[in-house]
C-alpha cells in the first residue's frame, strides 16, 4: 500500500504537469477553431501533428524505455545517459539536413506544394524534440518530478503565450493602427494556420535549452558494448511504438486521401475530426499522466515479492478513474462541445467512442508490463503489429463508406481487439490476476448509464428546456455512480487518502 501512495503522489506530480499543461494547450483548440472558421485549415494542422507523433516515434526508437531498463539495471548511470543521448542526437542530426535539403520535393507529395516552410519548420521541431526526450527520461528516472512538471509546464506556457501573439495580439495592433509597421514585420495574414507552427518551434527550441543542466555528466561517447544490447531492446519497441502511433493518428493522413472527391472538402473532414477528437483529449490527459509515473513504479516493483498483487491493484483503479472520466464527460457533452466553435460540432458522434477507445489503450498499457519487465518486447511489437494491420483494414473499409465516423470507430475495434490479445498472452507468459468482475461491472455501469441519459435526450437534439432536465438528471446519474464506487472501494480509499 505504500508502494500504492508512492505511484499515486507521483500520477499526482506528473498530472499536474500534463492536465496543467495540456489544459492549456487544450483552449488552443477553440482559440484556433473560432479563428479558423474554415474547418479544413485546422485540418491543416491536424495532419502535420499526425506526421509529427509519427516521426518522433521513428526518431526515438524505443530508446526512452530502453534507458530506463538499463539504468535501473546498470551502477554506471551517465554511461547510460551518454550513449542514449549521444545514439538519438546522431540519428536526428542526420534526418533534419535531409529534411531540410528535400523540404520542397516532400511538401509536393503531401499536398503543401506552395508551403515547404511547413516542412522545414516541422523537421526542426520534431528534432528538437526528439533530443530533449533523453534528457525528460532521465529526469522520470530520477524521480526529478517536480523539475520535469516546470519544463513541461513552461514549454505549454511559452506555446499558449506564442499563439496568442501571433494570432491574436499582432493583428489586433495592426487594426488599432498601433505600431503598423513594427506589427507589420512580424505578422503577415497569408502566413495563417502557419503561426501556430511557428509558436510550436520557438517553444521547443527554449524548452531544449532548459533542459541543458540535466545533461550534467554527459560525456562525448557511445559505449558500443552497451550499445548492442541496449539496441536489441529497443527495436522491438520501435515496431510496436510504430505500429501504435499508426493506431493512433494515421487516420488524419487517411481521411484526407479517402473520405472525399476533392482536397477541399477532404481537408474539411479533416479538421472537423481533428477539433472534435480533441475532446476526448480529456482521458488521455490522465492515461499520459499515469503512464509517466507508472512506468517507472513498474519496473521497481519488479524486484518485489508481491508485485503481481500491486499490479492487479493499479489496473482495477486506473479502470475505475477512467470509467469516471469517460461518464462525466460523455454525461455533459452538450456543454463542453463549445471549446470548439459550431462549424466543427457535426462531429461531435465520435467523441464517445474514442472515449472508449483511449479507456482501452490505457489498458493496454497496463497489460504490457509483462513483456516489458520480462525481456520479451517483441511480444509488443507482435501487438501493436496487429493493430496496425486492423487499423489499416477498418479505415480503409469504413472511411469510404462513412468518412470520419469509420475512423473513430477504428480506434474502438483496433484497441479492443489489442486488449484482448495482450491479456490473453500475459496470462500465458506472466499470468497476474486481474479483478475482471470488478473492472468489468465498473466499466458495463459507466457505459450503460450513458446509453440511459444518451437515448433519453441525444445531444444533438435538444432544445433549451431539454438541455435543463438533462443536466439534472445526469448529474443524478453521475452522482449515483460516484456513491457506488465510494461504498465498494471505501477502505481502500480511505487509506490511499490518509494523510
Amino acid at each position: 500500500m505504500a508502494e500504492l501512495k508512492k505511484l499515486a503522489n507521483q500520477t499526482i506530480i506528473y498530472g499536474s504537469t500534463t492536465i496543467i499543461g495540456r489544459l492549456l494547450n487544450y483552449l488552443l483548440v477553440p482559440f484556433h477553431t473560432y479563428i479558423f472558421l474554415d474547418p479544413k485549415n485546422y485540418g491543416v494542422v491536424g495532419e502535420m501533428y499526425a506526421w509529427v507523433a509519427l516521426l518522433m516515434v521513428v526518431l526515438t526508437y524505443g530508446m526512452e524505455t530502453t534507458f530506463f531498463r538499463f539504468s535501473s539495471m546498470h551502477e554506471d548511470k551517465p554511461k547510460v545517459f551518454s550513449t542514449s543521448f549521444w545514439m538519438i542526437f546522431s540519428t536526428t542530426s542526420l534526418f533534419l539536413v535531409l529534411s531540410l535539403v528535400f523540404s520542397q520535393p516532400i511538401a509536393d507529395i503531401l499536398k503543401y506544394p506552395s508551403h515547404p516552410e511547413y516542412i522545414r519548420w516541422f523537421s526542426i521541431i520534431v528534432s528538437f524534440d526528439v533530443i530533449s526526450s533523453i534528457p525528460f527520461a532521465r529526469l522520470r528516472a530520477e524521480n526529478k518530478a517536480l523539475r520535469f512538471a516546470f519544463i513541461k509546464i513552461a514549454n505549454i506556457v511559452l506555446t499558449v503565450l506564442f499563439n496568442l501573439f501571433f494570432l491574436w495580439f499582432c493583428p489586433l495592433m495592426i487594426s488599432k493602427g498601433i505600431a503598423v509597421s513594427f506589427f507589420s514585420l512580424i505578422y503577415q495574414a497569408e502566413i495563417g494556420v502557419g503561426y501556430i507552427f511557428i509558436a510550436n518551434l520557438l517553444a521547443s527550441s527554449i524548452q531544449m535549452l532548459m533542459l541543458l543542466g540535466t545533461c550534467k555528466g554527459l560525456k562525448f561517447h557511445i559505449n558500443r558494448a552497451l550499445l548492442k544490447p541496449m539496441l536489441k531492446y529497443a527495436l522491438p519497441l520501435l515496431v510496436l511504438g510504430l505500429a501504435g502511433i499508426v493506431n493512433e493518428t494515421l487516420d488524419r493522413i487517411l481521411i484526407k486521401n479517402l473520405s472525399a472527391d476533392n482536397l477541399n472538402d477532404a481537408m474539411h473532414n479533416v479538421g472537423v475530426y481533428s477539433a472534435c477528437f480533441k475532446i476526448a483529449v480529456i482521458m488521455s490527459l490522465f492515461i499520459q499522466a499515469f503512464r509517466y509515473s507508472a512506468e517507472p513504479f513498474f519496473f521497481e516493483q519488479f524486484k518485489e515479492k508481491d508485485a503481481k498483487t500491486a499490479y492487479s491493484v493499479v489496473m482495477t483503479y486506473f479502470v475505475i478513474v477512467c470509467s469516471l472520466i469517460f461518464l462525466g464527460t460523455t454525461l455533459y457533452l452538450d456543454f463542453i462541445k463549445y471549446f470548439v466553435s459550431k462549424p466543427y460540432h457535426e462531429g461531435l458522434h465520435i467523441v464517445p467512442p474514442v472515449l472508449l477507445a483511449y479507456m482501452m489503450l490505457g489498458i493496454v498499457f497496463n497489460l504490457s508490463i509483462w513483456y516489458k519487465l520480462t525481456g520479451k518486447t517483441k511480444y509488443g511489437a507482435y501487438i501493436s503489429v496487429g493493430g496496425a494491420v486492423i487499423t489499416l483494414i477498418v479505415n480503409f473499409s469504413l472511411i469510404p463508406l462513412i468518412g470520419y465516423t469509420g475512423a473513430a470507430w477504428a480506434h474502438f475495434i483496433t484497441y479492443f481487439c489489442m486488449m484482448i490479445a495482450s491479456y490473453w498472452l500475459g496470462q500465458k507468459h506472466y499470468p497476474i490476476n486481474y479483478d475482471l468482475k470488478k473492472i468489468g461491472f465498473y466499466s458495463f455501469t459507466a457505459i450503460a448509464l450513458f446509453a440511459i441519459s444518451y437515448y433519453l435526450i441525444p445531444f444533438h437534439k435538444i432544445t433549451s428546456h431539454q438541455l435543463l432536465i438533462k443536466t439534472i438528471v445526469n448529474t443524478f446519474i453521475l452522482l449515483i455512480y460516484i456513491l457506488i464506487i465510494v461504498k465498494k472501494e471505501f477502505k481502500i480509499l480511505k487509506v490511499l487518502f490518509k494523510k
